[in-house]
């Protein structure tokens, strides 16, 4: 079974976990992990401040505005690959990324650029993911 939760509970997600962050409220383990991305990012602290103002709210790139429940979203599938190794070879691609830029969060910035890419290339072709490609792209950059 598949967990596919919708815009509005991704953004009610990030939002609660803001509420709870701010009102120092026992997190559960990934709203520990979202909350480290959170503080990572005060940018986008007016973002979690309300929830039905989030869920309306249209971030549009023809407009140049970053989503940040998109950005940090895939923080959290970044953080996840990496902690399970899964594609194979993400956490040593990751490693190796890190070491070279001195920084994990700039790191995790270059592989969701690959990600993304991964992504848009496999809905236009309509095909599965390629994991190879992807870590390939990663150690590229890394190198």
């Amino acid at each position: 079974m598949f967990f596919t939760p919708s815009q509005h509970d991704v953004r009610r997600f990030f939002c609660e976990t803001y509420r709870k962050t701010t009102d120092n409220v026992i997190l559960t383990p990934l709203e520990a992990i979202a909350r480290d991305w959170i503080v990572q990012h005060p940018e986008y602290a007016p973002d979690f401040e309300n929830v039905e103002e989030a869920i309306a709210r249209d971030y549009s790139v023809e407009n140049g505005q970053t989503n940040p429940f998109l950005h940090l979203s895939m923080h959290l599938s970044i953080a996840e690959q990496i902690s399970i190794d899964q594609p194979p070879g993400i956490r040593a691609a990751f490693q190796n990324l890190a070491r070279r830029l001195d920084s994990e969060h700039e790191a995790h910035h270059r592989i969701m650029e690959c990600l993304g890419q991964m992504l848009w290339k496999s809905q236009r072709t309509n095909s599965p993911p390629d994991a190879a490609e992807y870590i390939e792209s990663i150690n590229r950059i890394g190198s």
